[in-house]
């Protein structure tokens, strides 16, 4: 992609991992790093991906001059996480960047949620999230030029939310953000940035079929901000190409809240 005005924001050339991008906030990120030139590979457990993600595959294709790849893997299934990464970076000769935004939620009362949800809850937010950014980092490193890795993390990983009982997601999500700083401190000496991005309430598929079954939080969730109203995906785009872009070639080892003041009160 040729840029003629702030060129450290063209992804052209690179080639980005995210994972979780069959549907929802990953796969509009994913949309963004196409547009900005890069190469894009998705990563889900879904046998398909959302039938949106064919059509902008189409447009990667046909109007970009670029690609956007499905491959189904679960992140805890580590072996085959690791093939499918070393046979990417092998084919391209190189990796440049991650966004791991897969991850589950659950809303169970502490006094009731049993071990093995809390298990299943951190294997895929933590550990999956973790083994992802590994497996990443290793051929990062093997081929040489550094790299940026994106962790989604929450801000109900550095706030308790107000009516909404999920104490294990939000443990996970301060264990991501935890996480980040620990690889930004590890990996900074091969050139491999780390940073999360903590997101507010974001108005998705799965939010509205919450506020059929809780219509309060509809009425509530957006007097917890200090915009009063809910995020869209689309508003997370630019932080995906900033954080993974030569724009942000000195942040690592950070946040970015992007919450809409939710917790600066």
């Amino acid at each position: 992609m040729a840029s003629k005005g702030l060129p450290e924001f063209s992804l052209s050339g690179k080639v980005i991992l995210v994972s979780g991008a069959a549907r929802g906030l990953g796969l509009t990120q994913a949309e963004a790093l196409l547009e900005a030139g890069a190469t894009v590979y998705a990563l889900d457990r879904l046998p398909e991906p959302s039938p949106e993600f064919h059509d902008i595959a189409k447009h990667a294709a046909t109007e970009l001059g670029t690609e956007l790849q499905y491959r189904q893997v679960d992140v805890r299934e580590v072996e085959q996480l690791n093939k499918i990464v070393e046979d990417i970076a092998s084919k391209h000769g190189r990796l440049d960047g991650l966004i791991a935004a897969a991850g589950i939620q659950q809303e169970t009362s502490a006094l009731e949620y049993t071990a093995a949800d809390a298990n299943r809850m951190f294997e895929v937010n933590v550990t999956g999230v973790f083994m992802t950014s590994q497996a990443v980092a290793k051929q990062m490193i093997k081929y040489g030029n550094g790299g940026s890795i994106i962790l989604i993390a929450s801000m109900s990983g550095s706030v308790a939310n107000k009516g909404l009982i999920c104490p294990a997601y939000n443990a996970s999500k301060a264990g991501v953000i935890q996480l980040a700083r620990n690889l930004a401190m590890e990996w900074g000496q091969y050139n491999i940035r780390v940073n999360t991005i903590s997101p507010g309430y974001i108005v998705t598929a799965m939010v509205e079929e919450l506020f059929v079954k809780f219509p309060e939080r509809k009425e509530n969730w957006p007097k917890d901000n200090m915009l009063g109203r809910l995020s869209k995906p689309g508003e997370y785009r630019g932080a995906a190409v900033f954080l993974l872009s030569d724009a942000s070639s000195f942040m690592t080892g950070s946040d970015l809240k992007i919450d809409g003041g939710h917790s600066a009160w």
